[in-house]
This record gives C-alpha cells, structure tokens and sequence, in this order.
C-alpha cells in the first residue's frame, strides 16, 4: 500500500520515516519528495508498505502524531491524475491585448 505523509519538517530524513513506520511492519520503500530545483524537501513523502493491514495500523498511529515538532498527516496515497492544466494558463494562443485600441483612446468623441 502507498502512503502519503504531509506536514514534514525539513530536518525528517528517510531514517526518521523508516524508524517510524516499521514500528507498524515491513517498509519497501521511502520517498520525501523535493524541489527538482533546489533540492529542498517539499514537506511530503511517500512510504510503501506491502501489507496492507500493517500500512493501515502505520496510518492510524501515526497520523497527527508529532515528527521533530510536527503533527504528520498520514493517510492512503490517491493515484496520481493528469488533471493539471498545461500551457499558458489554458490559453491555446500567444498574445492577448497588450495594446489599447483606439476606441478605448477617443473616449472625448473624437472618433
């Protein structure tokens, strides 16, 4: 089972989560996710657990318990969607009225 722990401190390291989470049973696998950028941890991870009874006792214990002073939210990972919106704000085109037309330039009447 995948699951998603929020609310990370930038000082948690896989360690921290390891220790953690097999308290409750076997860990795969652990990801804290960062910037692609910076290389800063972005505040969450991803911890999977083949059992799946095992997962559920890991997010029932330690959802909003303190991790090096902060509450994690621990619940199941939702699938990962390709909802996100790509481009130029879904505009579908360049430009877009950066100029003034003359209409907008005559408003005494003088047209």
């Amino acid at each position: 089972m995948n699951i998603y722990v929020g609310n990370l401190s930038r000082e948690v390291t896989e360690d921290d989560l390891k220790q953690a989470f097999e308290a409750f049973g076997k860990v795969d696998t652990i990801a804290i996710i960062k910037d692609k950028i910076s290389g800063e941890p972005k505040g969450f991870a991803f911890i999977e657990m083949p059992e799946a009874a095992e997962a559920q006792a890991a997010m029932t214990g330690l959802n909003g318990k303190d991790l090096k002073s902060r509450a994690l939210t621990v619940n199941e990972a939702k699938p990962k969607t390709d909802n996100r919106k790509s481009g130029g704000g879904g505009r579908g085109g360049f430009g877009g009225g950066g100029g003034r037309d003359n209409r907008s330039r005559d408003r005494g009447g003088n047209r």
